[in-house]
C-alpha cells in the first residue's frame, strides 16, 4: 500500500504520524530524536529511527504470527510503517520480569533481581503529571478503560511478554521490562499500538547484564545506537 498524502496528524517525541489515501491507515515515521525524563534530556542519534522501525516491525510481525493483533500493517521504508488508525488509550501498560528502574526505587529491590512472577502495572500517559502509576480504581474513576478492557490489557501484556521472551532468550537477551500502548479502532476493538523497541523495552545481555536499550542514553553510558544495532543483529541471526 502506497501513501499519497503527507498531512501531518501528530508529532511525538520519537515519531511523526501522517495521513494516507486510506482513511483508516496512517503512516508512521520514526525519528532520530532521543529523549528522556519527559523531554528534559534530548539528543539526535543518527540511525536510531531506522533501527527502531526495523525492530518494532519485526516484533509486530512475530506477534501477529502468534495471533496477537496490533495496528501494524506493513513496513513502508527504512524509517516508516503503515499502521491502522486507532485512538490511543492514555495508559502505559508496563510488564516487568526483573527489578529495575522505578520499581527498584519504589520497593527497594536491587536491580537485576528476578520477580517471582511477571508483574503488570498501569501508568497514566500524561507528561504534565509525570506519568504516575494508577490503580484500577483510578483508571475507572478517570474513565480511561472499562473493567473488561483492563482485564484484556493485563492479558495482552502477559501474552506479549511470553512471546517476546521466547524470541529473545535464544538471542542471549534478557527481557527485563517493557511498555506497551493500546488503541481502539473504528469498531472499538483494542489493538496493540505504538512501538516495541529498545526505546520502550529494557533489554539486557543475558550473560553480562550490559544494557542494550535506552538506559544507555538515560544513564550516559554511551553507545546507544551500537546497542540497538546489536539487538537487531541478534534478532536477525537468532530467529529463523
Amino acid at each position: 500500500m502506497e501513501s499519497s498524502e503527507d498531512t501531518l496528524l501528530y508529532e511525538g517525541k520519537a515519531k511523526k504520524i501522517f495521513t494516507t489515501d486510506h482513511p483508516e491507515v496512517v503512516r508512521v515515521a520514526y525519528k532520530n530524536d532521543t529523549t528522556a525524563f519527559n523531554g528534559e534530556k534530548f539528543e539526535q542519534l543518527e540511525g536510531k529511527g531506522r533501527l527502531n522501525n526495523k525492530i518494532s516491525s519485526f516484533f509486530f510481525k512475530q506477534l501477529h504470527q502468534q495471533g496477537l493483533r496490533s495496528h501494524f500493517v506493513e513496513t513502508l521504508s527504512e524509517t516508516e510503517q503503515l499502521v491502522r488508525r486507532v485512538e490511543i488509550i492514555p495508559l502505559e501498560v508496563v510488564t516487568r520480569n526483573v527489578a529495575a528502574g522505578s520499581l527498584s526505587k519504589r520497593i527497594g529491590w536491587e536491580e537485576g533481581k528476578k520477580l517471582p512472577a511477571p508483574l503488570v502495572e498501569f501508568y497514566y500517559k500524561n507528561d504534565d503529571l509525570g506519568d504516575p502509576m494508577l490503580a484500577d480504581a483510578h483508571i475507572h474513576m478517570l474513565g480511561l478503560a472499562s473493567e473488561s478492557e483492563l482485564a484484556e490489557l493485563r492479558q495482552q501484556g502477559l501474552a506479549v511478554n511470553d512471546c517476546l521472551k521466547q524470541l529473545l532468550e535464544p538471542c542471549g537477551i534478557l527481557l527485563v521490562d517493557f511498555k506497551l500502548e493500546f488503541g481502539r479502532d473504528a469498531e472499538g476493538n483494542l489493538l496493540l499500538a505504538d512501538e516495541i523497541s529498545p526505546d520502550t523495552c529494557r533489554f539486557w545481555d543475558a550473560a553480562t547484564q550490559a544494557r542494550l536499550d535506552k538506559d544507555r542514553f538515560r544513564r550516559d553510558l554511551g553507545g546507544v545506537v551500537e546497542a540497538y544495532e546489536e539487538v537487531w543483529r541478534r534478532l536477525t541471526e537468532g530467529v529463523k
